[in-house]
């Protein structure tokens, strides 16, 4: 097992996660050192979020290898639960805009302090658990770079009023609570401006500087990548063999998915060799949806 005392190492060869309805991502190949920074690239549908739900034991590999902090993949699924934490995740780990800052920072710490510890710990002086908690909460923010007193509110605003950047602090914040080895960031640049992207960015970087290993999922990774690991999903994963098709092939029902054409002209493709029938493409995100909708209901 990985003898690092914080960050995490994430290794992954091969790596692919299968839906009912075809592949969310396949071949994925990572080598990242404690510490690092992770940047997943690729368009929307390409399998991003299984990617990282994947990587952090929330969602069952269907091939090659992976580990995390020497903890190999899906057989350690729980161990890696335990050492990774996610932010900012829509239908898996996202905020409740009806609860206030500081509502959201209390429960957290609560939660760390009843389940995050020993069992002797909770038999601590209650001043003593108080001031440990806060600690952690007053390191968690400093941390995300959120500052109360620059919210409208302070630590009594809604999260419904938090700008977008202040929102992915706050979320942020919450997942190091309990100082995880691996952070796992979802849509960390969405909707975003360039100066507030290149804040949240530097944020991610501090973090993995200090330590903690963390996992990104971006549109586009930071400028001046120097240092990233970059990881591309904006690849549609090959088609499956006879074989797969044989043992399980995707769904035609579409639903309410956008048209092929549609598609197309969202996320044109990056070369020539990446051009595939829609209906591939169609089987990928569908794949990847599936995986996701699996991932919320656990």
């Amino acid at each position: 097992m990985d003898s690092t005392p914080h960050g995490a190492a994430v290794t992954a060869a091969g790596f692919g996660v299968k839906g009912p309805r075809g592949w969310a991502f396949r071949d994925i190949d990572i080598t990242a050192e404690p510490g690092s920074l992770i940047a997943v690239q690729g368009p929307s549908g390409s399998g991003r979020t299984c990617l990282l739900l994947a990587l952090t034991g929330r969602m069952k590999p269907a091939a090659g290898t992976a580990e995390v902090g020497g903890l190999p993949l899906p057989k350690k699924m729980a161990a890696v639960r335990s050492v990774s934490a996610l932010a900012h995740v829509p239908g898996v780990a996202e905020l409740d805009p009806s609860l206030t800052v500081g509502e959201h920072l209390r429960e957290r710490a609560l939660l760390q302090g009843r389940f995050g510890g020993s069992p002797r710990a909770l038999l601590r002086p209650r001043r003593e658990r108080r001031a440990e908690a806060r600690a952690l909460v007053d390191g968690a923010l400093e941390a995300a770079g959120l500052d109360l007193e620059t919210l409208p509110k302070g630590i009594r605003t809604s999260v419904r009023d938090l700008e977008r950047l202040e929102a992915l602090r706050l979320s942020v914040a919450l997942a190091l609570i309990g100082g995880p080895r691996l952070l796992a960031v979802d849509d960390t640049d969405l909707k975003l401006s360039d100066e507030e992207r290149a804040a949240a960015w530097t944020m991610l970087r501090g973090l993995a500087a200090a330590g903690t290993t963390v996992l990104a999922v971006c549109s586009e990774p930071p400028e001046g990548g120097e240092g990233v690991v970059l990881v591309d999903t904006g690849g549609r994963p090959e088609q499956a063999t006879s074989e797969d098709d044989h043992d399980e092939q995707p769904s035609q029902d579409r639903h309410d998915e956008p048209s092929s054409q549609d598609k197309r002209d969202e996320h044109p493709a990056q070369n020539g060799d990446d051009e595939r029938p829609a209906q591939d493409e169609n089987d990928d995100e569908e794949g990847a949806a599936d995986a996701l909708a699996e991932a919320g209901r656990a």
